[in-house]
Protein backbone atom coordinates (compact mmCIF):
# COMPACT_ATOMS: atom_id res chain seq x y z
CA UNK A 1 0.00 0.00 0.00
CA UNK A 2 1.30 3.45 -0.92
CA UNK A 3 2.05 5.89 1.84
CA UNK A 4 -0.58 8.63 1.63
CA UNK A 5 1.10 10.95 4.11
CA UNK A 6 2.51 14.17 2.71
CA UNK A 7 6.27 14.31 3.02
CA UNK A 8 7.33 17.28 5.11
CA UNK A 9 10.01 18.00 2.49
CA UNK A 10 7.29 19.28 0.18
CA UNK A 11 6.54 22.15 2.55
CA UNK A 12 10.19 23.21 2.22
CA UNK A 13 9.99 22.83 -1.57
CA UNK A 14 12.34 19.85 -1.69
CA UNK A 15 11.79 16.94 -4.10
CA UNK A 16 9.94 19.37 -6.41
CA UNK A 17 10.71 20.29 -10.00
CA UNK A 18 12.98 23.40 -9.89
CA UNK A 19 10.64 25.34 -12.20
CA UNK A 20 7.69 24.67 -9.91
CA UNK A 21 9.84 25.43 -6.86
CA UNK A 22 10.79 28.91 -8.06
CA UNK A 23 7.28 29.60 -9.31
CA UNK A 24 5.92 28.82 -5.85
CA UNK A 25 8.62 30.89 -4.15
CA UNK A 26 7.98 33.82 -6.46
CA UNK A 27 4.21 33.83 -6.09
CA UNK A 28 4.42 33.28 -2.34
CA UNK A 29 6.44 36.49 -2.06
CA UNK A 30 4.44 38.46 -4.64
CA UNK A 31 1.08 37.45 -3.16
CA UNK A 32 2.44 38.07 0.31
CA UNK A 33 3.44 41.60 -0.66
CA UNK A 34 -0.12 42.25 -1.81
CA UNK A 35 -1.28 40.98 1.56
CA UNK A 36 0.63 43.83 3.21
CA UNK A 37 -1.76 46.38 1.74
CA UNK A 38 -4.85 44.43 0.73
CA UNK A 39 -6.84 44.27 3.99
CA UNK A 40 -6.41 47.98 4.73
CA UNK A 41 -6.60 49.32 1.17
CA UNK A 42 -10.02 50.83 1.87
CA UNK A 43 -8.50 52.83 4.74
CA UNK A 44 -5.86 54.17 2.37
CA UNK A 45 -8.59 55.30 -0.04
CA UNK A 46 -10.56 57.14 2.64
CA UNK A 47 -7.44 58.83 4.01
CA UNK A 48 -5.59 59.81 0.83
CA UNK A 49 -8.14 60.01 -1.99
CA UNK A 50 -10.26 63.15 -2.13
CA UNK A 51 -13.86 62.07 -1.67
CA UNK A 52 -12.73 58.52 -1.01
CA UNK A 53 -15.38 56.34 0.65
CA UNK A 54 -16.77 52.81 0.61
CA UNK A 55 -18.28 53.28 -2.84
CA UNK A 56 -14.97 54.45 -4.31
CA UNK A 57 -13.15 51.49 -2.72
CA UNK A 58 -15.69 49.04 -4.09
CA UNK A 59 -15.58 50.49 -7.60
CA UNK A 60 -11.77 50.50 -7.57
CA UNK A 61 -11.71 46.81 -6.65
CA UNK A 62 -14.33 46.09 -9.31
CA UNK A 63 -12.34 47.83 -12.05
CA UNK A 64 -9.25 45.79 -11.21
CA UNK A 65 -11.11 42.46 -11.17
CA UNK A 66 -13.17 43.24 -14.27
CA UNK A 67 -10.12 44.26 -16.31
CA UNK A 68 -8.13 41.21 -15.20
CA UNK A 69 -11.00 38.82 -15.83
CA UNK A 70 -12.00 40.10 -19.27
CA UNK A 71 -8.46 40.16 -20.67
CA UNK A 72 -7.17 36.85 -19.29
CA UNK A 73 -8.85 34.55 -21.81
CA UNK A 74 -7.77 36.37 -25.01
CA UNK A 75 -4.25 36.68 -23.62
CA UNK A 76 -4.22 32.98 -22.72
CA UNK A 77 -5.48 32.12 -26.20
CA UNK A 78 -2.71 34.24 -27.72
CA UNK A 79 0.09 32.54 -25.78
CA UNK A 80 -1.33 29.07 -26.52
CA UNK A 81 -1.01 29.76 -30.25
CA UNK A 82 2.73 30.47 -29.94
CA UNK A 83 4.81 27.31 -29.60
CA UNK A 84 7.59 27.13 -27.04
CA UNK A 85 7.82 28.79 -23.66
CA UNK A 86 9.78 31.88 -24.65
CA UNK A 87 6.66 34.03 -24.95
CA UNK A 88 5.22 32.66 -21.71
CA UNK A 89 8.36 33.40 -19.74
CA UNK A 90 8.97 36.91 -21.01
CA UNK A 91 5.35 37.98 -20.66
CA UNK A 92 5.22 36.54 -17.14
CA UNK A 93 8.53 38.07 -16.08
CA UNK A 94 8.09 41.52 -17.60
CA UNK A 95 4.49 42.00 -16.53
CA UNK A 96 5.15 40.69 -13.02
CA UNK A 97 7.87 43.33 -12.68
CA UNK A 98 5.59 46.02 -14.07
CA UNK A 99 2.80 44.93 -11.74
CA UNK A 100 5.24 45.14 -8.81
CA UNK A 101 5.90 48.84 -9.43
CA UNK A 102 2.26 49.90 -9.87
CA UNK A 103 1.67 50.53 -6.12
CA UNK A 104 4.15 53.42 -6.32
CA UNK A 105 1.45 55.29 -8.24
CA UNK A 106 -0.68 55.27 -5.08
CA UNK A 107 1.82 57.76 -3.64
CA UNK A 108 1.06 60.41 -6.26
CA UNK A 109 -2.68 60.08 -6.91
CA UNK A 110 -5.37 62.13 -5.16
CA UNK A 111 -8.66 61.67 -7.01
CA UNK A 112 -11.00 58.74 -7.60
CA UNK A 113 -10.47 58.96 -11.38
CA UNK A 114 -6.72 58.63 -10.92
CA UNK A 115 -7.30 55.65 -8.62
CA UNK A 116 -9.53 53.97 -11.20
CA UNK A 117 -6.85 54.43 -13.86
CA UNK A 118 -4.24 52.83 -11.62
CA UNK A 119 -6.59 49.92 -10.90
CA UNK A 120 -7.19 49.44 -14.62
CA UNK A 121 -3.42 49.40 -15.21
CA UNK A 122 -2.92 46.89 -12.41
CA UNK A 123 -5.65 44.66 -13.84
CA UNK A 124 -4.13 44.92 -17.33
CA UNK A 125 -0.68 43.86 -16.12
CA UNK A 126 -2.06 41.07 -13.95
CA UNK A 127 -4.04 39.68 -16.88
CA UNK A 128 -0.72 38.83 -18.55
CA UNK A 129 0.89 37.27 -15.48
CA UNK A 130 -1.84 34.82 -14.48
CA UNK A 131 -2.27 32.69 -17.65
CA UNK A 132 1.47 32.63 -18.40
CA UNK A 133 2.26 31.56 -14.83
CA UNK A 134 -0.38 28.83 -14.91
CA UNK A 135 0.77 27.58 -18.32
CA UNK A 136 4.36 27.13 -17.18
CA UNK A 137 3.34 25.66 -13.83
CA UNK A 138 1.04 23.15 -15.54
CA UNK A 139 3.69 22.00 -18.00
CA UNK A 140 6.35 21.42 -15.34
CA UNK A 141 4.34 20.05 -12.44
CA UNK A 142 5.61 16.66 -11.29
CA UNK A 143 3.52 13.73 -12.42
CA UNK A 144 1.55 12.02 -9.64
CA UNK A 145 2.28 15.02 -7.38
CA UNK A 146 -0.18 17.43 -8.98
CA UNK A 147 -2.48 17.65 -5.97
CA UNK A 148 0.38 17.90 -3.51
CA UNK A 149 2.21 20.66 -5.37
CA UNK A 150 -0.94 22.72 -5.91
CA UNK A 151 -1.70 22.18 -2.23
CA UNK A 152 1.76 23.39 -1.23
CA UNK A 153 1.33 26.41 -3.50
CA UNK A 154 -1.96 27.48 -1.94
CA UNK A 155 -0.83 26.68 1.59
CA UNK A 156 2.34 28.76 1.36
CA UNK A 157 0.73 31.69 -0.45
CA UNK A 158 -2.20 31.77 1.99
CA UNK A 159 -0.02 31.50 5.10
CA UNK A 160 2.37 34.17 3.87
CA UNK A 161 -0.53 36.44 2.89
CA UNK A 162 -2.08 36.02 6.33
CA UNK A 163 1.18 36.81 8.14
CA UNK A 164 1.96 39.86 6.02
CA UNK A 165 -1.62 41.14 6.22
CA UNK A 166 -1.18 41.40 9.98
CA UNK A 167 2.24 42.98 9.56
CA UNK A 168 0.90 45.50 7.04
CA UNK A 169 -1.56 46.84 9.58
CA UNK A 170 1.24 47.49 12.07
CA UNK A 171 3.45 49.18 9.46
CA UNK A 172 0.60 51.47 8.36
CA UNK A 173 -0.29 52.32 11.95
CA UNK A 174 3.22 53.08 13.17
CA UNK A 175 5.14 54.14 10.04
CA UNK A 176 2.41 55.37 7.70
CA UNK A 177 1.03 54.32 4.35
CA UNK A 178 3.96 55.65 2.23
CA UNK A 179 6.40 53.34 4.03
CA UNK A 180 3.94 50.48 3.68
CA UNK A 181 3.52 51.03 -0.06
CA UNK A 182 7.28 51.18 -0.63
CA UNK A 183 7.59 47.95 1.36
CA UNK A 184 4.96 46.34 -0.88
CA UNK A 185 6.94 47.32 -3.98
CA UNK A 186 10.30 46.11 -2.62
CA UNK A 187 8.93 42.73 -1.54
CA UNK A 188 7.01 42.29 -4.80
CA UNK A 189 10.06 43.08 -6.93
CA UNK A 190 12.06 40.46 -5.02
CA UNK A 191 9.32 37.95 -5.78
CA UNK A 192 9.31 38.90 -9.47
CA UNK A 193 13.09 38.47 -9.73
CA UNK A 194 12.77 34.94 -8.38
CA UNK A 195 11.18 34.02 -11.70
CA UNK A 196 14.49 34.52 -13.50
CA UNK A 197 16.14 31.25 -12.29
CA UNK A 198 13.54 29.16 -14.14
CA UNK A 199 14.69 30.46 -17.53
CA UNK A 200 17.38 27.77 -18.14
CA UNK A 201 14.83 25.01 -17.58
CA UNK A 202 12.34 26.24 -20.18
CA UNK A 203 12.00 25.46 -23.85
CA UNK A 204 12.90 28.91 -25.10
CA UNK A 205 12.89 28.13 -28.81
CA UNK A 206 9.83 27.59 -31.00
Amino acid sequence: MKNRAINIHHYFLQDINPVVRFLILSDTIVMGSLGLLGPIFALFITDFITGGNEAVAGLAAGIYLFTKSVLQIPIAHMIDKIRGEKDDFWLMFIFTLLMSFVPLLYLIIHTPIQLYMVQFLLGFFTAFTFPTYMAIFTRHIDKEKEGTEWGVYFTLTDLTGAALAALGGFIAAYSGFPILIVSVVVVSVIGALLLWPIKPYLKMSS
